[in-house]
């Protein structure tokens, strides 16, 4: 189509390039323009035969190419029916094959249920038989139930016993025998078991006393300064006492100023009360002007710089013994350990060592010694807060290691040390033995009046608790307790008795020195009034 567009644009230009050759010519000489009229003439003739067969060239290739298309689509269409066809036809194939698949599984499923029904028919049968066979045996049984009844009547009039009473004599027999041999058996189990543990816990126990060495540390509730002369104890109590009555409301303690040359006496609980204390005369000393503005300013210097020294001491402390992470509350209460002491041990001593017992007995038995060594360094942290609390210094350091973040086993360990909450973890035992084995080496510690009067009252309690007794006395420094009894109540053989049940129970409660006596008074006292 393209090419007979392109004939019939070249005829007509030749049409259009005629007319114009022959106006040209028009314009010449007469003879001229016949001449140019009869060639224009034969030009428009030529172009008019020349665009004719241009034109029916291009019909002649339309119709080819109408032709040649109508071949081709005629073929496509073809071709198309052709695969149609051949779809068809899988179709077909596909669906008779699951046909003839379907016709299979139906011939099965026919085959399926007549042995199905063949072996219903065999289990009826079977049960049948079973049912006829079970009618035998109930019979059977029958007739031997009867005989086992006379065979027994017959034993039961030989042993004068009836069954019963001879199954539970057997039963009881057999239950003692059995209850001895068992109790033999894990008796002797236990005493093995007994035998090798303490053995076991005897070598950990002294392969780490032995790797772990601390220093004894005496502190008493005092504070001695020393004085380059007496003249400078008047200058410190001041004019009516004005600087020493400043001196104790600032610092918390009292000072002793006696007859004992050069020496003022610091006295006071709080030991971080005492060291301020110490260190603000000495600085007041050494300046020499001592009056109620200058103490008040020393005194809170001096405490600002203590907080300082015990962050300082606490950080050191953490830091030579490896344990990181711990809450900076947590690190000034270890550095307040310092200037606190218990039973005269100094109780961060105590403490490091505890720590160290801990990490090398954990070491031992194959746990986290890191662990143990922090909830060593940390079982004793309630005996140093600030505030005053009614709960003892175990719970309160659970809770204080509980609030700032500490591991739950940290936290038991250093709540059960003494036996106040159930132990959860192992490292508990192995706080509390390290601190029982730190407390109780020689020199460690020393028996102060506190737990002299507590020991007292714990005996009188003991005695208090028993029914009848009415009052009771520890005499002779706990060497002696005498109990009164109610006369009415108690007996003078019931008084026998108390007073040796009451020597027993202190000898399995309490631990004392030397001899405990224990004497039971029973008086019967008769009043009347003569009026």
């Amino acid at each position: 189509m393209n090419d007979t567009l392109m004939y019939v644009i070249i005829g007509a230009v030749a049409l259009i390039a005629g007319i114009i050759v022959g106006r040209l010519i028009f314009g010449q000489s007469k003879n001229q323009k016949q001449f140019a009229e009869r060639e224009a003439e034969e030009t428009i003739a030529a172009a008019k035969k020349e665009a004719e067969l241009i034109i029916q060239k291009s019909k002649n290739d339309a119709d080819a190419y109408k032709k040649e298309k109508s071949l081709e689509i005629k073929d496509q269409m073809i071709q198309q029916k052709s695969e149609v066809e051949k779809e068809r036809q899988q179709k077909v194939l596909k669906l008779e094959e699951q046909e003839m698949r379907m016709k299979q599984k139906e011939s099965q499923l026919g085959q399926q249920q007549q042995q199905y029904s063949k072996k219903e028919a065999e289990l009826n049968t079977l049960k049948d038989n079973l049912a006829k066979q079970l009618e035998v045996v109930n019979l059977k049984k029958g007739e031997l139930d009867k005989a086992y009844e006379t065979h027994i009547r017959k034993l039961e009039d030989v042993a004068k016993l009836t069954a019963d009473q001879a199954r539970t004599e057997l039963m009881e027999a057999l239950k003692d025998e059995a209850r001895n041999k068992a109790m033999s058996h894990i008796k002797e189990i236990v005493e093995e078991a007994k035998l090798k543990a303490n053995k076991e816990a005897k070598k950990i126990i002294l392969q780490t006393i032995q790797r772990t060495a601390a220093e004894q540390a005496i502190e008493n509730s005092v504070s001695v300064f020393n004085l380059d002369s007496d003249d400078q104890k008047g200058q410190i109590i001041g004019r009516e006492g004005r600087n020493i009555r400043a001196l104790e409301a600032a610092t918390g303690v009292e000072f002793i100023v006696d007859d004992t040359p050069e020496t003022i006496i610091i006295s006071g609980f709080d030991p971080v009360r005492r060291e301020v204390a110490r260190l603000s005369l000495q600085r007041l000393v050494a300046d020499g002007r001592i009056h109620p503005a200058r103490i008040e300013e020393v005194v809170a210097k001096t405490k600002k710089q203590m907080e300082e020294h015990i962050n300082e001491i606490g950080e050191r402390t953490v830091i030579e013994l490896g344990v990181t992470g711990v809450h900076p509350e947590l690190i000034r209460m270890v550095g307040r350990m310092r200037f606190r002491s218990s039973y005269g041990q100094n109780l961060l001593q105590h403490s490091r060592e505890v720590a160290n017992l801990c990490a090398v007995m954990a070491a031992e038995l194959g746990l986290n010694p890191k662990l143990a060594k922090r909830a060593g360094l940390l079982h004793d942290i309630g005996k140093v807060p600030e505030e005053e609390s009614e709960l003892s210094h175990a719970l309160l350091g659970a809770k204080l290691c509980e609030k700032y973040g500490e591991h739950a086993a940290i936290v038991n360990a250093v709540g059960a040390h003494h036996d106040e909450i159930e132990m959860q973890y192992v490292i508990s035992p192995i706080v509390q033995a390290c601190d029982a084995i730190s407390g109780a080496r020689p020199g460690a510690r020393r028996e102060i009046l506190e737990s002299y009067l507590k020991r007292i009252k714990e005996m009188e309690n003991l005695a208090l608790a028993n029914d009848g007794v009415e009052k009771a006395y520890a005499i002779q420094a706990g060497r002696e307790l005498r109990v009164i009894v109610e006369a009415e109540k108690v007996s003078d053989k019931v008084a026998e008795e108390l007073s040796f049940s009451i020597a027993q129970k202190i000898q399995d409660e309490m631990q004392y020195p030397g001899h405990i006596k224990v004497t039971v008074i029973r008086e019967k006292r008769a009043i009347s009034f003569a009026k």
